[in-house]
């Protein structure tokens, strides 16, 4: 399997994507950049609203860094729906190099899906995730939602694998993205983009 190197342009222009069909040769699939926002200055949230229900799925591709003080990581989630109730699960698997260690973290306001950097880490080195957002229109099912994760800092780092639950049979048509906690900004420069996928 080929490894594309992952940047901002790469994140916002999306990669191509492959299915297999039944006469084994590979087609383009079905990949679409709903919408696309890049931070020209820190702020406190990043919102997608009026999300289609045309799509199977959705994926968001995130470049992240906040300005909470004295930290090289943050944690930056989302909320669907404007939903701040207990309703979301988070699991996690991460590793640094070294170790590694797991957990899980329910209920909660909100689900994880970025390790972002915090003030703290280098200039410029911001955390990235590629997460995907299942079966976002089906009202007969919770949404389940998995999300590939990490940051550097010039040689030190750590890679994650969430999972989440949001416990709701709605559709969803909105997702707001901020600093866990409320506790920070999302830093300028910062780069969400929401691609649907047929």
């Amino acid at each position: 399997m080929a490894v594309s190197r992952l940047t901002q342009t790469t994140l916002q222009n999306g990669f191509e994507k492959f299915n297999r069909i039944w006469d084994e040769r590979s087609a383009v699939g079905s990949m679409e950049a709903i919408s696309a926002i890049t931070l020209s200055a820190a702020q406190s949230s990043v919102e997608f609203n009026n999300i289609p229900g045309t799509y199977t799925h959705l994926q968001i591709r995130a470049i992240g860094r906040t300005n909470l003080g004295g930290s090289v990581l943050d944690n930056v989630v989302f909320q669907f729906n404007s939903d701040t109730g207990s309703n979301y699960t988070v699991h996690h698997l991460n590793g640094n190099g070294s170790s590694a260690s797991a957990g899980a973290d329910t209920p909660r306001n909100n689900t994880i899906f970025l390790r972002a950097t915090g003030s703290s880490a280098t200039s410029g080195n911001f955390g990235l995730a590629v997460c995907d957002i299942l079966d976002y229109a089906n009202t007969n099912k919770f949404k389940t939602i998995r999300s590939l994760s990490g940051y550097d800092n010039n040689g030190s780092g750590e890679l994650f694998f969430w999972s989440g639950l949001w416990r709701n049979t709605a559709a969803i048509s909105s997702i707001s993205i901020f600093e866990n906690g409320n506790l920070a900004n999302i830093s300028q420069y910062s780069s969400f983009t929401l691609y649907g996928i047929k």
